[in-house]
């Protein structure tokens, strides 16, 4: 039986569609970052397979719900061809695993990292696997109810993390599914450069299931921990924004931040300051 629910702080309307991805405050634990969000009136969570699985999942859900905090999305599963920079390559058991992680606290949207380019270094292969994987994962998934979305990376991480680097190929991909099933994921840091961004998006309309914000840092001090918080950086995130919007997409807006100084910050120090600049630069 769960301890009294803890009063919630009244939520502006401009925070209603907020979300906090939980590596932006990666020095608090789940329940840390739970109680948190809570208390900053924050009602999103990206939540990160191995800190639920840690808390467990039951644990998780009964916090989520008693202080008022639902699920965006749960990071990550993929890696379809075989490469993962952090080891272990494709994991068929961890991928179904990420699925029930996802439905357990109550969530309906993973985020799939394709993987980078295989061994034998064919790029065209490499990317065929991936929509193969995503095939034999879907049923899975599906049956879970839960939602695969397919995020492209920068072309930078296209060797070690991802084959697919362009919303344009990404919802080739996408396309090939039933939308019920699978959506494309977008995320500001991976594709603002983009010359075809607009066109893309309105391409998309209809397949968006996951946004993500951040904002590209000059100059650009790491190629993965380099993200910087909305406003900071060179991205007009408005724009982007009213595009996501007017390809249909109302659900959550997950700030996610790689960087280590983000990271050595006070985490509500963080909070307080994207909570204060998210409707100024973020929202259209």
């Amino acid at each position: 039986m769960s301890a009294e629910r803890p009063e919630q702080p009244e939520r502006p309307e401009q925070l209603e569609r907020l979300a906090i991805n939980q590596i932006t405050v990666k020095g608090w634990s789940f329940e840390e970052t739970v109680r948190g969000l809570a208390r900053h009136g924050i009602g999103w969570l990206g939540a990160w397979v191995g800190p639920v699985e840690e808390y467990g999942p039951e644990r998780a859900a009964t916090l989520l719900r008693d202080h008022g905090i639902r699920v965006s999305s749960m990071c990550r599963a993929g890696f379809f061809t075989g490469k993962n920079p952090d080891g272990g390559g494709l994991d068929h058991d961890a991928n179904r695993r990420a699925v029930e992680l996802t439905a357990a606290i109550g969530g309906d949207v993973l985020y799939l990292v394709s993987g980078g380019v295989r061994d034998d270094l064919d790029l065209e292969r490499s990317r065929a696997t991936v929509v193969e994987g995503i095939a034999e994962l879907v049923p899975y998934a599906a049956s879970a109810g839960v939602r695969l979305a397919v995020e492209p990376l920068h072309p930078m991480m296209c060797a070690e993390r991802s084959v697919t680097v362009t919303l344009d190929q990404a919802l080739d991909v996408v396309e090939g599914f039933d939308p019920a099933h699978v959506g494309l994921a977008v995320d500001t840091y991976n594709v603002w450069w983009d010359p075809g961004l607009h066109a893309s998006l309105a391409r998309a309309a209809g397949r968006i299931i996951g946004y993500q914000v951040c904002d590209w840092l000059v100059p650009q001090p790491h190629p993965t921990f380099g993200r910087g918080l909305p406003g900071d950086g060179a991205i007009d995130l408005r724009s982007i924004t009213r595009a996501v919007g007017a390809a249909g997409f109302d659900g959550p807006i997950e700030v996610e931040i790689f960087n280590e100084k983000v990271w050595a910050a006070d985490p509500d120090d963080v909070l307080a300051s994207v909570v204060a600049g998210f409707p100024r630069h973020v929202l259209p």
